[in-house]
């Protein structure tokens, strides 16, 4: 069996955990079938739940070899030391401390040592310190009672611990649910109400509407509304009894579902209608209580049809057919038909003392002695009702013997026997849930928020797993790679990247289709992933790359990590994988240097990942405490981050040789030149050089292609006068603008399908998406990964590599209601290669200040003012500017505004200078011209 060990009190004077080896000697069936829904966990249940402890403990015994975490493991045991504890483990560590618990109610004392009676009570708490080392020493506690409770607190705490720890780690969102249901029971046992709402809470974030039917999730379902109710919250006890009800209709009625150990479907339909009856007529009870018994009718005959159901269902010898006599007959007394009733719970009474179930006999006493007096035998409801509550106070029933209390107060109160009622009443008043009754109601929303909480928490969590994991090999992606190098950067550490690169993975997908090509990258992931140590990151940058960061590791011992890797890979039989061609990898390594950035790092291993190809692939190349620089063009990351600075004159004579072919949905080109431009490329000789200026030498301004100016890298040429070599070194605006998407009105794949196509057609601009809802946004995003480029108040996202920025616009937003319009220009504009600044909020008065001190024209190429019902801004910022201006109308604004057409007449009807007029809600045609204003301004201002 799963042995923990654990060692004494720490400073603090609490437990601490020590790893120890983890043991598996009981046979695998007995694990399973402590495991809910299995027989064994069934038949300790029941024992626990009926007080039989004496039985649990055998039925236990014979799971638990050793009867404490605190033995020391079999020190030739070959487990390893991090083994996880298996489910089965920990519901036996569960239910052994729930055994533990029910004794210590027993001898009188909670879990955490306080006597039971309260503080009132001359009994002292328990020496749980003295306890542990009881247990270290392996002695029991001997004959001092108290010792042997301290002994069974301190055991029972370490049980909890090891057992919650087990259901944390597993993926099982289910059994991880049921395991803190029970936990709560534990600590409603132990009077830690606080503890007990908490698991509670826990355990309902995770049962999830979707989960399928199972015989476990009704029974969890059911093991919360019981706490819950045990809670006094009985509305939200109500709630998820009804659902496990109608799961278990669902299972039922759903062939397959059920297993062959999970019972009789209809035994199982009956039970939850029995069990969601008791709390209809518990809360119809409450609200006679109340005095309203118009409300508690509805409740009362819904409970009295639940328990005809099971009667209907349950077969003549089942044990629960008295149970749902019990509900029967209190719906029936709820109803004023006490005679009906009286009958059948004195049947249920004779048969229940017959057997060990105490709760069921506490019940049917209760059910009978509310009958007797509401029937007026004052005498017999005063016997059976007291009975109730000594049942109820021994075996730890809360509820029922709050109801006894109060039944019994009543009765004599009705009597006008204050000597009698009076105790009952102080009772009643002082019990623990009763003295929370004024917190229940912010319990109640406690309960929603926190469950609330954890939801969400989950579900950000889900979604940053989203955001920072590659889907195919569940590798942290580019985006998280980014980050992360940056945060070791800034801290100064001295990392060292590894760029590895599949070797022409092009022709495996070719030659073996998709599929093979997708496992061979999930098998080179997982083979770089055993390759490095604990502290390294393997994270997919894009297609068939991926890249390692190795803090505090210099160049040097990263080759030699990467050169046993490498061999891993050369020599993995890849035919299992129907590959029968040889697959490698190539690796550029490099360590960061002072003064180091992300990108200058990445271009470093990068440079020499491209050495490593051109000396012909499989080996590892590295490059220690410098920054290499390469001939433009010879990288994808010139296309996203520019090229670096030339050095010097271009090596013709070496061959260059270009990356993978991959396809340019995944890999991102470098921008090409357009295809109507006649110049060459700049390793063409220089006897071509005038053919790189138009019109010729001496003829004035040089006119752009057709499409606009192309980016070109820098170019030096002897041949060519000072100023043309100026113009063609300087930096060019791109030469096209983004392809569009508009979203509205189509669903997110269609958009995902638009933006693929898109890619693949135009590898060299960014896919513009506009008009998306978030759904949209985040499944390109999640798709697209560190290639999307996202703005959510624009509802826009863009795919793809972003040009340079050449010259500035800036976009005037009159009010708070024209902020989305304002918004989708300003990421326009970005996306087509001019630089923005957001001005918000210009209308009024405040216009005027920002008019008169210039600060609006400062450095713009061009305006775009995009306003509703402060329409007449744009003629007023357009007589005063000297930069032309683009006005945008929206809809926004007054009622009488005419869905933006009252705008974009008075911006019409405006004599100011050097303004033209979008159409309504246009921010993209804006965001297009006013960067195309500002890359021509660039242009014509140079040399």
């Amino acid at each position: 069996m799963t042995r923990s060990a654990w060692d004494a009190w720490d400073a603090s004077g609490g437990l601490r955990r020590v790893p120890e080896q983890v043991l598996d000697t009981a046979p695998p069936a007995v694990h399973s079938a402590l495991v809910p829904p299995g027989a064994l966990h069934h038949r300790v249940t029941a024992a626990l739940a009926n007080w039989q402890l004496d039985d649990a403990e055998d039925l236990l015994a014979d799971v638990e070899q050793e009867p404490s975490p605190y033995v020391a493991a079999d020190p030739g045991a070959d487990a390893p030391d991090d083994a996880p504890v298996s489910l089965g483990k920990a519901w036996a560590d569960t239910l052994r401390a729930e055994l533990l618990v029910r004794r210590l109610r027993v001898a009188g004392f909670t879990l955490v040592g306080d006597p039971v009676t309260g503080g009132d009570s001359s009994e002292e708490a328990l020496d749980l310190h003295a306890g542990v080392e009881k247990l270290i020493d392996g002695d029991g506690g001997g004959e001092d009672p108290r010792a042997e409770s301290a002994s069974r607190a301190a055991l029972a705490i370490a049980l909890v611990r090891s057992a919650k720890a087990a259901f944390d780690a597993t993926d099982d969102d289910l059994q991880r649910a049921a395991g803190l249901a029970r936990h709560a029971r534990i600590e409603l046992l132990s009077r830690r109400i606080d503890a007990a709402m908490d698991e509670a809470v826990e355990a309902a974030s995770l049962l999830d509407p979707v989960l399928p039917p199972s015989a476990l999730l009704v029974d969890t379902l059911g093991t919360l509304a019981g706490v819950l109710a045990d809670l006094e919250l009985m509305p939200l006890a109500l709630d998820y009894q009804r659902r496990g009800h109608e799961v278990a209709i669902t299972a039922a009625a759903e062939p397959g579902t059920l297993g062959p150990d999970d019972g009789d479907p209809d035994v199982l339909v009956a039970t939850t209608a029995t069990s969601l009856g008791e709390l209809c007529a518990e809360l119809g009870e409450g609200l006679l209580d109340d005095g309203v018994p118009e409300s508690a009718v509805p409740h009362f005959a819904e409970a009295r049809a639940l328990a005809e159901q099971a009667l209907a269902l349950l077969p003549p010898e089942h044990p629960g057919i008295v149970t749902a006599q019990v509900v029967h007959g209190w719906a029936l007394v709820g109803l004023g038909e006490h005679a009906a009733a009286v009958g059948p719970l004195r049947a249920a009474v004779r048969i229940t003392s017959a057997t060990a179930d105490r709760a069921q006999l506490a019940s049917a006493q209760l059910a009978l002695g509310r009958a007797l007096r509401r029937q007026g035998d004052v005498g017999g409801a005063d016997e059976h009702l007291v009975s109730a509550l000594n049942l109820a106070t021994e075996h730890g029933l809360p509820r029922l013997r709050r109801a006894a209390l109060r039944e019994l107060c009543t009765l004599h109160a009705e009597l006008d026997d204050a000597g009698r009622a009076l105790p009952y009443l102080q009772a009643y008043l002082s019990d623990e849930l009763d003295r929370v009754d004024e917190r229940r109601t912010r319990w109640v929303e406690l309960f929603g928020r926190r469950k609330s909480l954890l939801e969400t928490e989950r579900a950000a969590g889900q979604l940053r797993r989203q955001a920072y994991e590659d889907p195919l090999t569940h590798l942290p992606n580019r985006r998280y790679a980014e980050a992360r190098l940056d945060g070791l950067l800034a801290t100064g550490g001295a990392p060292a990247l590894a760029v590895v690169d599949v070797d022409r993975f092009k022709t495996i997908n070719d030659a073996f289709g998709h599929p093979a090509g997708d496992a061979a990258l999930r098998t080179v992931a997982d083979l770089l992933v055993d390759g490095v140590r604990d502290t390294d990151e393997v994270c997919r940058w894009a297609g068939d790359e991926f890249v390692i960061l190795l803090p505090d590791t210099t160049a040097e011992q990263g080759e030699r990590a990467l050169e046993r890797i490498r061999r891993a890979v050369a020599t993995y039989d890849w035919s299992r994988l129907g590959i029968d061609i040889p697959v490698t990898i190539s690796v550029g390594i490099a360590s960061a240097a002072r003064g180091d950035d992300r990108r200058t790092l990445f271009a470093a291993a990068d440079g020499v990942l491209y050495d490593a190809k051109r000396s012909g692939r499989d080996r590892v190349v590295r490059l220690s405490g410098v920054t290499q620089t390469r001939a433009p063009g010879t990288s994808p990351l010139d296309a996203l981050f520019g090229p670096p600075p030339s050095t010097g004159p271009a090596d013709d004579t070496a061959p260059v040789e270009s990356p993978e072919e991959d396809d340019a949905a995944v890999t991102v080109a470098a921008v090409q030149p357009s295809p109507l431009d006649p110049r060459p490329a700049p390793s063409e000789t220089a006897a071509f050089a005038p053919v790189l200026v138009d019109p010729p030498l001496g003829s004035g301004t040089p006119s752009e292609p057709l499409l606009g100016p192309v980016l070109e890298p820098a170019v030096v040429l002897e041949q060519v006068p000072e100023q043309v070599v100026a113009h063609v070194a300087a930096p060019r605006p791109p030469a096209v603008e983004p392809e569009v998407i508009w979203a509205t009105g189509r669903t997110t794949e269609q958009v995902l399908a638009l933006v693929r196509e898109a890619r693949r057609e135009h590898p060299d601009r960014p896919a513009l998406v506009l008009r998306a809802a978030a759904e949209t946004l985040v499944a390109v995003a999640s798709e697209h990964d560190a290639y999307t480029t996202m703005d959510a108040a624009a509802m826009a996202a863009a795919v793809g590599p972003l040009p340079e920025p050449v010259g500035r616009v800036h976009v005037l937003c009159a009010g708070g209601a024209d902020g989305p319009v304002a918004a989708e220009a300003a990421f326009v504009t970005r996306i087509a290669g001019s630089e923005v600044v957001r001005v918000d909020d210009v209308a009024g008065s405040r216009i005027r200040g920002l008019l008169a001190d210039g600060s609006l024209f400062a450095d713009a190429d061009c305006l775009v003012v995009v306003a509703g019902m402060d329409a007449s801004l744009a003629a007023l910022v357009g007589a005063t500017a000297d930069v032309p201006v683009v006005a945008v109308p929206t809809s926004t604004g007054a009622p009488n505004a005419f869905a933006g057409l009252g705008a974009l007449m008075t911006m019409l009807n405006s004599a100011a200078p050097g303004v033209a007029v979008s159409a309504i809600d246009n921010g993209y045609s804006a965001g297009v011209f006013a960067a195309r204003v500002a890359r021509r301004a660039m242009t014509t201002a140079r040399p």
